[in-house]
């Protein structure tokens, strides 16, 4: 009889909370969940300017794969991705390491670390399109100091043009996954640094074994927010290099933005969009099946 009372009483609990949260969870059923299942289903139409209910089966698809535009933009997002995500936690960690050895002037370094994020994309994409001009950036200074023959204009390369991108990338974003560790860094108990002296530990390998694995929220965490910016990596291209040399910079993001706008191809949009999706639904739900379904099951 008490568990049967017991289950009304939980249902009622927080009632007022639970319906003024019925108009947030109808919105995004009918706008993201909606607008989703509608972008797939006209990704198998010949939409073009606007949306029309003729489907041609996979041909959306298919052009889309074999075009040498989205293959390239494919190629430059795991580039940008893979190294972004390595380097970003790398350098974050390092340098809140550093700054955990409570250094002098703390935090002014924090601030100075921080402020790129501060900085939208665009602005971020703008000034490193200057700071790598080779007319009057990095190359100009250096070869006006007497290096004549010094070259350095990674965005003017199709070879390494993302990697002139990768680097405004990890400016803009490292000084938050730096504060991020720095704050996991904080948090440890400083009984275990004096334990692990004591047991003459290497500070490396206080770090490497104790430590790191402590901070697992923190790095799941700091992957999301990496993982956002990846996403967001658009703004970026468009500020640096529009997409150039050619179409050496392309990202699928831009190719999505093109096609409908553009080319004003909505069916080839949708098609590339859902490619999109389908790649984060690929990472997203095994993370979040070993995430969450273990820690159920256990």
């Amino acid at each position: 009889m008490v568990a049967v009372t017991a289950r009304p009483a939980r249902w009622h609990r927080n009632m007022s909370a639970k319906v003024a949260a019925i108009p947030m969870i109808a919105t995004a059923l009918c706008v993201f969940v909606g607008g989703t299942v509608w972008t797939v289903v006209y990704s198998f139409t010949s939409s073009k300017l606007l949306p029309k209910e003729k489907f041609v089966g996979l041909s959306q698809y298919e052009r889309l794969w074999g075009s040498s535009k989205w293959l390239i933009s494919i190629e430059n997002l795991a580039i940008y991705g893979v190294l972004s995500l390595i380097f970003a936690l790398v350098i974050g960690f390092v340098l809140a390491a550093l700054l955990d050895q409570k250094i002098r002037f703390e935090d002014t370094f924090r601030t100075i670390l921080l402020y790129p994020f501060a900085l939208s994309f665009i602005v971020t994409g703008l000034a490193w399109q200057w700071i790598l001009n080779p007319d009057f950036g990095v190359q100009h200074v250096v070869r006006s100091m007497g290096f004549e023959s010094f070259a350095f204009d990674p965005l003017y390369n199709s070879d390494i043009v993302i990697y002139g991108v990768l680097i405004a990338g990890l400016w803009h974003e490292t000084g938050l996954i730096m504060c991020l560790m720095l704050a996991g860094l904080r948090g440890i108990d400083e009984d275990i640094w004096k334990a692990a002296r004591i047991d003459g530990i290497p500070m490396w390998k206080t770090y490497l074994y104790i430590v790191i694995p402590m901070m697992r929220g923190i790095f799941i965490t700091a992957i999301v927010l990496i993982a956002s910016g990846i996403i967001k990596v658009y703004d970026l291209i468009i500020a640096q290099t529009g997409g150039g040399p050619g179409i050496s910079s392309e990202v699928p993001a831009k190719y999505v933005y093109d096609a409908m706008f553009l080319s004003q191809n909505l069916g080839q949009g949708f098609a590339a969009s859902t490619m999109m999706l389908l790649t984060v639904i690929i990472i997203v739900v095994p993370w979040a099946y070993l995430e969450f379904g273990g820690k159920r099951r256990g």
